[in-house]
């Protein structure tokens, strides 16, 4: 253990397999004690009949680190509530949150259910916010009494949630609503000590592997560029004490590859200073669009 975050209390939820698994191991090798929640679900969210948070918390333990299970369902308020009183009751602090829970019922858009919808905009989506709600609820309190945190938060959205993904509706919107969530909460949180960032990660999960099948088969040798543990340092940094100011910032990351992504911002305009007539706008549009820089391709398009 080098110590890097040396003292800290670090909530991961989702954190029984993949990216998760990967990020609490990350943190507890850098000395922090983590809180490793995961309510132990399949693929779809069906429950698996063993708890993955409890051996991951082994694993830690057995390397020498301080962990503890959290098998609580985080998109409902008692379960995220009950997520950071186990922080607060065993360790005595909280200082970084990193939400990452979330699964798939991939469906095109005419045969996506409401239920599919729904479940899955609400791990993903609701299960970032209540969390969020609690540690922020919890850190306001701690300013107020005069002892502002060191506080972090790290967001899992996705390139889905940048660009959009074929056949995968729910999990790009939920994941394109939780960069608005960053970018909400960098500004509300800032004075509190709490600073929000996101990533889009890019590795081979259970999420993934469906998707990118042959691209992400792991090397026979050399660096596994689609290894979950590539994701990792990069949350560990962001949720560290380091890097003072930088919030409200979402990175993409695979493998070695780390990328600033930059979001809206306007593009070429026009403004005639006067209401616009349909029959105008031929044109204008036209000239507007061939000025712009055209948008990544979606996932699973022709163009991508």
């Amino acid at each position: 253990m080098s110590g890097f975050c040396e003292g800290r209390v670090v909530v991961v939820t989702g954190a029984g397999r993949g990216l998760g698994r990967a990020h609490a191991l990350a943190f507890a090798a850098e000395g922090a004690r983590v809180v490793v929640n995961d309510l132990g679900v399949a693929l779809d969210g069906a429950r698996d009949a063993e708890s993955p948070a409890t051996r991951v918390v082994a694993e830690i333990r057995a390397a020498g680190g301080e962990a503890v299970a959290h098998a609580g369902d985080i998109a409902t308020g008692e379960g995220a509530a009950s997520l950071i009183r186990v922080a607060l009751e065993t360790y005595g602090r909280l200082d970084t949150l990193v939400n990452n829970a979330g699964f798939l019922r991939d469906r095109m858009l005419v045969n996506l259910d409401e239920d599919d919808w729904d479940a899955v905009v609400r791990v993903h989506l609701k299960g970032h916010f209540l969390p969020l709600k609690h540690a922020a609820a919890h850190w306001r309190a701690e300013t107020r009494a005069g002892r502002t945190p060191v506080a972090r938060v790290v967001h899992t959205s996705s390139g889905a949630g940048l660009l959009g993904s074929v056949g995968q509706g729910n999990y790009s919107a939920a994941k394109a609503g939780i960069v608005a969530l960053t970018l909400v909460a960098a500004a509300e949180l800032g004075r509190y000590g709490v600073q929000v960032n996101a990533i889009a990660p890019a590795a081979r999960t259970r999420m993934t592997e469906r998707t990118f099948a042959t691209a992400m088969a792991a090397p026979d040798d050399g660096f596994d560029a689609m290894a979950p543990r590539n994701v990792s340092p990069l949350v560990v940094w962001l949720g560290s004490a380091a890097g003072e100011g930088v919030t409200g910032q979402v990175f993409e990351v695979e493998g070695g590859r780390i990328a600033v992504m930059e979001g809206w911002r306007p593009g070429p305009s026009v403004d005639k200073s006067a209401r616009w007539a349909p029959a105008e706008l031929d044109a204008v549009v036209g000239e507007l669009l061939a000025g712009a820089r055209p948008p990544g391709p979606v996932y699973g398009s022709r163009g991508h």
